[in-house]
């Protein structure tokens, strides 16, 4: 096949597309035409109402505690805070520089993740759970969803193998378990980009499913 027959397909073929275009254009602007100001007053409503349920949700999660990093004085305590939220990170922490990463990074992802808890609780302090959830590394990151545990976080293996893992690192990785909402982008880091990141994109949009808690 000479050039001229290529090029002729491939004009083609773009004008295909531009007029495939140019139609989804047209039909969403004459979509937007045929609204009236009723059409208008429901959007808008509709998005009030929205707005009011999520500050709503803000509200009750803050009165639970979201939005802080705090520690679980006794174990007795733990069913209680897994049964009033949703999503909890619960990290399992003696007193040694590992933990002491972990926990700076999870205060900071209390502040930008409100949508869960997040708390911490001496293992060797809690014989019963450390046994009932076979906690045998220090740290580890139970994640618990819906007053269940469906994944953890062990040691540093997924973060690098290092103590030097971002925050953002970790971010990742409790989205990928949807123990946290994400867009696909670091909330701590916007403009950050990656092949990893992106893979989450798709699993972790989860606010339309959010239950109130």
């Amino acid at each position: 096949m000479d050039n001229s027959k290529v090029q002729e397909i491939i004009e083609k073929q773009v004008l295909t597309v531009a007029k495939a275009v140019e139609d989804k254009i047209d039909d969403e602007i004459h979509a937007l035409d045929r609204l009236d100001l009723d059409d208008i007053d429901v959007l808008r409503e509709r998005r009030l109402q929205q707005m009011k349920k999520m500050a709503e949700k803000r509200s009750r999660w803050i009165a639970l505690g979201h939005g802080e990093y705090s520690e679980i004085p006794a174990e007795k305590e733990f069913f209680s805070v897994v049964k009033a939220s949703d999503r909890v990170v619960c990290h399992f922490y003696r007193e040694n520089w590992p933990c002491k990463v972990m926990d700076k990074h999870l205060s900071t992802l209390a502040k930008q993740h409100i949508e869960t808890r997040f708390v911490k609780i001496h293992a060797e302090k809690s014989p019963f759970l450390a046994e009932k959830l076979k906690i045998v590394v220090l740290p580890t990151l139970a994640l618990i969803k819906n007053a269940k545990v469906d994944d953890y976080v062990v040691g540093f293996n997924e973060l690098g193998g290092t103590d030097e893992f971002s925050s953002e690192e970790l971010e990742e990785r409790l989205a990928k378990a949807q123990v946290i909402f994400f867009e696909g982008e670091s909330s701590l880091n916007p403009s950050k980009s990656s092949a990893k990141t992106r893979s989450v994109r798709q699993s972790s949009n989860s606010h339309s499913s959010d239950s109130d808690s």
